[in-house]
């Protein structure tokens, strides 16, 4: 019988497989979609990528509050990234995730974005100038192989910046 890990624990064992021994090899990135923006994340900022669940709307917040999800049996406080972003509203489909980024630096939240693209190593990348009015939380770019523009999400930053914690209406 096949033992059972969590999802957690294989994202963990991605990102140490793809860290591989020593400091050779950079640390792996998982790319996400958040409406038309493309995004790199660590892995070690990542947290657990999980379906679409069921959202709880909020009254008096934001329009990119999208609500509470339940997870597991625990409470994460959802904000859907591309609205954040002044962008349209991710909609709500079988593609769309919810990452959860908070709980390694000891908050319950989670982004939901449009689809997951899948691992991606940075050697894959060009650095690009960053744009002028980009975030402090989002000041990496970079350009793949297909000309397309990826940002570098900063999750420490993201969830210290007063914007994203400021969900009041």
């Amino acid at each position: 019988m096949t033992k059972k890990i969590s999802l957690h624990d294989f994202q963990s064992y991605l990102a140490a497989r793809l860290a591989g021994t020593g400091n050779q090899t950079p640390a792996g990135l998982l790319g996400i979609q958040a409406g038309a923006d493309h995004w790199l994340v660590d892995l070690t900022d990542s947290g657990e990528i999980v379906p679409l669940s069921p959202l709880t709307e909020v009254p008096l917040t934001r329009p990119w509050f999208a609500g509470i999800a339940n997870i597991r049996g625990n409470l994460y406080s959802v904000v859907d990234l591309s609205a954040f972003l002044g962008k349209e509203a991710t909609p709500q489909n079988a593609s769309s995730r919810l990452l959860l980024i908070g709980t390694r630096h000891g908050s319950n939240a989670a982004l939901l974005v449009t689809r997951m693209i899948g691992l991606r190593n940075i050697e894959a990348f060009r650095p690009a100038a960053p744009d002028p009015t980009t975030l402090a939380w989002a000041d990496e770019c970079y350009t793949d192989s297909e000309g397309c523009r990826w940002r570098k999400l900063n999750v420490r930053e993201l969830l210290a910046d007063d914007a994203f914690m400021d969900i009041g209406a």
